[in-house]
């Protein structure tokens, strides 16, 4: 508990990325030397020769390091460079606060952050806006709210700022965060995208909302930025359509062929037989394709049909009880019953597969 008591200034490293800076940036680094931070890694992103001035400005400071990359790499690489840094280099940092050189993160507010993810230990503490405040950018106002909800649907995060660069990160998930992928401005989407994933907690801490110039210089596009947190989800429709047309396809077949002979149990053997077929090509889909999993195949498999198989037969459960009340034994009108049985059941599977089938808290 030595932690939860001594101020983040002197066991938290700033990671500071920037790309061309200008006088904001020096009043940033002046502000964190006043606030008593102790280390502070700064990232030159490949910035213009007569942009130097102001990393020599930072470099004057024996609290401050600063990292050189020889051509513009991207802030998501810019971020990576600075945590193996202070990985390597920086063995009494608890953790990170990742800032921006803009000044739109105040020094009270950094502090804030720090402090309480040392009294909150393993977990990463968002330093959130309220967007609901008057004077904030339209553009701002919605591409947060927009990409708020996505966050919700898609993978169940609740977040109030999702473009927050802002975060106090534990020392613990600095190499996992290292392994993300993303170079440029996607990483930070990227990284909260994995947060819950990788089974690690966060916190939202209130901030101040600063804007300055109508937020211009804001990074934030609404297609590139809705899709980067809606593919997963498509990925896994189109994976969901594809053995969805096997399965549908196999049913139909085996109800037109062999419906009679089978008598009562025809929608269960029939599903049961169109599943088998269909569901292994989902699984390996799922796994590689959508949800990335790394290694755990065995585990992701088991997990994958205990869920598959009781899902199965609730499929063949509704599917034979509405087409025994609606469909009078016609295999056309079977299959559409269990075509909306099943889109129904998509959804839940989605978020049980996301949560748990392919889950990697536990990497």
């Amino acid at each position: 508990m030595e932690n939860a008591v001594r101020p983040c200034q002197e066991v938290m490293a700033i990671v500071l990325p920037s790309l061309d800076p200008d006088e904001k940036f020096g009043a940033v680094v002046d502000g964190l030397i006043a606030g008593g931070f102790r280390h502070i890694v700064v990232v030159d992103d490949g910035s213009r020769p007569e942009k130097q001035v102001w990393f020599e400005h930072a470099a004057a400071y024996p609290q401050c390091t600063v990292l050189h990359h020889e051509v513009n790499k991207g802030k998501g690489r810019a971020l990576k460079t600075a945590f193996r840094y202070v990985l390597d280099q920086i063995p009494e940092a608890e953790g990170v606060i990742t800032i921006d050189g803009d000044g739109q993160h105040l020094v009270p507010d950094i502090i804030a952050c720090g402090d309480r993810m040392l009294q909150n230990p393993g977990k990463v503490v968002l330093g959130c806006r309220n967007f609901d405040l008057p004077g904030i950018p339209a553009r701002s106002v919605a591409g947060n709210k927009t990409t708020a909800r996505m966050f919700r649907l898609c993978y169940g995060i609740k977040l109030s700022d999702t473009q927050t660069g802002l975060r106090a990160i534990p020392r613990s998930c600095l190499e996992r965060f290292c392994r993300i992928d993303g170079e440029r401005f996607e990483y930070e989407t990227n990284m909260l995208l994995h947060i819950k994933r990788l089974g690690i907690g966060f916190l939202e801490q209130p901030i101040e909302t600063v804007y300055e110039d109508e937020n211009v210089r804001s990074h934030y596009d609404p297609v590139k930025d809705s899709w980067r947190i809606f593919k997963i989800m498509f990925k896994f429709l189109l994976s969901s359509f594809g053995s969805t047309l096997i399965d549908l396809a196999l049913f139909y077949l085996v109800m037109k062929f062999f419906g009679a002979r089978l008598g009562a149990y025809a929608e269960l053997a029939a599903t049961a037989i169109a599943r088998a077929c269909s569901s292994f090509a989902n699984f390996n889909a799922n796994n590689k394709v959508v949800f990335g999993n790394e290694g755990h195949y065995g585990r992701a498999l088991l997990r994958y049909y205990c869920l598959c198989i009781p899902q199965m037969l609730v499929s063949a459960g509704l599917v034979t009880l509405l087409s025994h009340l609606l469909a009078g034994g016609v295999p056309i009108l079977a299959t559409v019953i269990k075509f909306v049985v099943d889109t129904c059941l998509f959804f839940i599977s989605y978020h049980i597969q996301r949560e748990w089938v392919f889950s990697q808290k536990d990497k």
